[in-house]
This record gives C-alpha cells, sequence and structure tokens, in this order.
C-alpha cells in the first residue's frame, strides 16, 4: 500500500470518495480541495506564488523565522527538533503536519517514524504541495503523503492520529481557534500536539497588533492565549518556550 493510500484510509467518509478519483493524485499529491482557499492577507499570498515555493525551504522560511525568532532563537534544525521532542515523536507513530509548505519538516517526521509509521502533510497551496511533490519523489521515501485540503476544517476522520504538528501557521489563518478545534478532534487516545505560532511579548505595544495584523495577515497572540486555548481543549503538561516573537507549545491529551 503506497502512502497516499494509507492518508488515503484516514479521511472521512465525506472526503474518502474524492480520494479514489485518480485524477485526485494525478500531482503526486490527493488534491481536496475544488477551489482556492479565501486568502488572509499578503502573507498567506506569497505562500501560492511560483516563487517562494522554490526558495521556501533554503531561504525564504530560515531568513522570516531567524527575524521574527531573533539572532539566538533556534535553527530550522533546532525547530524540527523542539517539534519532534513536542510530540514525543516515535517509530510506528502516524503524524499530521498542518500547513506543511513543500514538505520539508514532514519528510523528518517520516525519517523519525519509519516504515511502520506514516506522516502526512496537508496545506492549502498548489505550488508548495507540487514543489514538495518533487522533492518526495527524489527522496524515495515510501512513508509520506501530501494533501491539499483545509486546515480549518480537516479532512480526517476523528482519532486517525498519534500526533499533529503546525508550526509558523496558526496565526494566518482566518479561525485560529476552530483550527485547534480540528487538531484536537483528530487526535486518538494520549495524542500530542506541537505548535510554533505568534506571540506578543511586552516589548511589543499592545496598540501596535491590530496595526501588525491589519498590515501582514498575521495574528499576534497574547502570552498566555494559545497555553490557555490547549487547556480548555483537555491538553495537560502544556509546555511553552519563548523566542523573540515567536512560542513552541505542545501538550498532550489524556489517554
Amino acid at each position: 500500500m503506497t502512502a497516499l493510500e494509507r492518508a488515503a484510509a484516514l479521511l472521512s467518509d465525506e472526503h474518502a470518495g474524492r480520494a479514489a478519483d485518480p485524477a485526485a493524485s494525478a500531482h503526486g499529491y490527493l488534491d481536496l480541495l475544488a477551489t482556492d482557499l479565501a486568502s488572509t492577507g499578503v502573507t498567506q499570498d506569497l505562500m501560492t506564488t511560483s516563487l517562494v515555493p522554490r526558495i521556501y525551504e533554503r531561504y525564504w522560511r530560515p531568513a522570516l523565522a531567524r527575524a521574527v525568532k531573533g539572532f539566538t532563537g533556534p535553527s530550522m534544525d533546532e525547530e524540527a527538533r523542539i517539534a519532534r521532542l513536542l510530540m514525543g515523536l516515535g517509530h510506528g507513530d502516524t503524524v499530521l503536519d498542518i500547513a506543511c509548505g513543500p514538505g520539508n519538516f514532514t519528510r523528518r517526521f517520516g525519517g523519525i517514524v519509519g516504515h511502520d509509521g506514516l506522516a502526512v502533510g496537508i496545506d492549502a497551496s498548489e505550488t508548495m504541495l507540487a514543489r514538495g511533490a518533487a522533492e518526495l519523489r527524489d527522496s524515495g521515501m515510501g512513508n509520506v503523503a501530501l494533501i491539499r485540503g483545509d486546515a480549518v476544517h480537516l479532512p480526517f476522520r476523528d482519532g486517525g492520529f498519534d500526533a499533529v504538528c503546525c508550526f509558523a501557521a496558526l496565526h494566518l489563518f482566518s479561525e485560529p481557534y476552530d483550527a485547534l478545534d480540528e487538531m484536537r478532534r483528530v487526535l486518538g487516545p494520549s495524542g500530542r500536539i506541537a505548535l510554533m505560532t505568534s506571540v506578543r511579548r511586552q516589548v511589543t505595544p499592545s496598540m501596535m497588533r491590530p496595526v501588525v495584523e491589519r498590515a501582514s495577515g498575521m495574528r499576534l497572540f497574547e502570552g498566555d492565549e494559545i497555553v490557555n486555548a490547549l487547556q480548555q481543549r483537555g491538553f495537560v503538561g502544556v509546555h511553552q518556550r519563548l523566542a523573540g516573537m515567536v512560542q513552541f507549545v505542545g501538550g498532550r491529551l489524556v489517554g
């Protein structure tokens, strides 16, 4: 069974029919979106261009992250390590990488969970996923699948994943709390979550928050906002690490 077939088995009944159409996976990823999603602003718009996917993994994402994390913040390799630790990711796990872009972290997760596990990346950008599908073919990994879908309305059945990761994207979603509800829904017993998103530090005046949000389409979460949101959704052992205007937050469900 291919990785795409294994991922299709995790879909809800509503989306399983679409996945059965060979045309849906003709480009190396499973396309479950009939139309483009509404943009939340200029930052999200850039993700759908042809240029950004080509430079995303090597230049764009590291440079943008460094600007908001600060020069002493974690590197991209360290980010991947933080995600792995927050999710307690191990051999045989089924992990969902939300807003995966070209799948740079998804492939890393695939290497961790091994052949018995499965890493599924979901994103709304056709250009990002096309790039990711090409990288995936070159890698020869057989346990990684890419899906085009809506992170706020995940196409998966309840409880199908052991772990969920959403790095550098939650602040771009139009309904971030609906997205958290969906992440909670698709996690099974003892499921783990890892988030990297924005945070407003004391050095950022509260009056600047709406200005930044309108200009970039990027939401600035308050210091305890995401921690509280996870706790309200039943996550325990919630841990937060701050780096510049970025926060890493993780937690687990009680099995």
